[in-house]
């Protein structure tokens, strides 16, 4: 019972890092060209990633289902698990709970993201050329706009810290010092991944994405 436990918080700290990480962090990439680049510079990041071959079989196997694996059973730890005061030091006590609350926000929030993007793709509601114009209708409301803040926000702190207990847990950073420097270096990846979400979010705010909205609401005013 002890070695598969072991086992499965092994294997959910390494999805949360490979190949997770990687996932968000392309989705950053991806959605920070809207800001550095606007519409077109964002449609092209869609294109690519969805151009690429047997793109659903790799969203599947190495996306969905490893963060499904990761989410639910990081719900289970966050249901169970203990304060860990006496272990280690107050900020880093708080950096536990805190990683337990932006997990269960960050499941929550990406499982509805997905639901609104691509899963809409999928039903055929929307196509891949107008999510930047779905995503301008969501995040243009204030309340979807202060909500995808705070799950952008959750999802990259989840992630940096994560890979700070990830270097732990696998031996990576065993001493104080290593594990301090870590946690700078990490906080600063946090830092810089927030900003780049949350321009990302102002650029689908702007003109050229209401625009392209609009165009979209008269063709379907039109066809109506």
């Amino acid at each position: 019972m002890k070695r598969g436990y072991f086992y499965s918080r092994k294997l959910h700290s390494l999805l949360g890092v490979i190949p997770l990480g990687f996932f968000l962090i392309t989705h950053m990439v991806s959605n920070y060209s809207a800001y550095e680049g606007g519409k077109e510079a964002f449609q092209e990041k869609v294109a690519l990633i969805n151009g690429l071959p047997l793109v659903f079989f790799m969203e599947m196997f190495f996306i969905w289902l490893p963060l499904l694996y990761h989410g639910v059973y990081g719900l289970y730890i966050a249901y169970t698990a203990r304060n860990n005061v006496g272990n280690y030091n107050y900020g880093r006590n708080i950096a536990f709970l805190m990683q337990r609350i932006t997990g269960v926000i960050t499941f929550i929030f990406v499982t509805w993201h997905v639901y609104e993007t691509r899963v809409q793709v999928a039903l055929g509601n929307i196509t891949h050329e107008e999510l930047g114009s779905h995503m301008n209708s969501i995040v243009t409301q204030p309340v979807m706009f202060i909500i995808y803040l705070v799950g952008v926000v959750a999802a990259t702190y989840h992630f940096a810290n994560g890979m700070w207990a990830f270097l732990v847990s696998w031996g990576i950073t065993v001493g104080p010092r290593s594990q301090a420097i870590s946690a700078k270096i990490c906080m600063g990846l946090f830092v810089i991944m927030s900003a780049l979400f949350i321009l990302a979010l102002f650029a689908f705010r702007g003109a050229e994405f209401a625009a392209s909205t609009a165009v979209i609401n008269s063709a379907l005013t039109i066809i109506g």
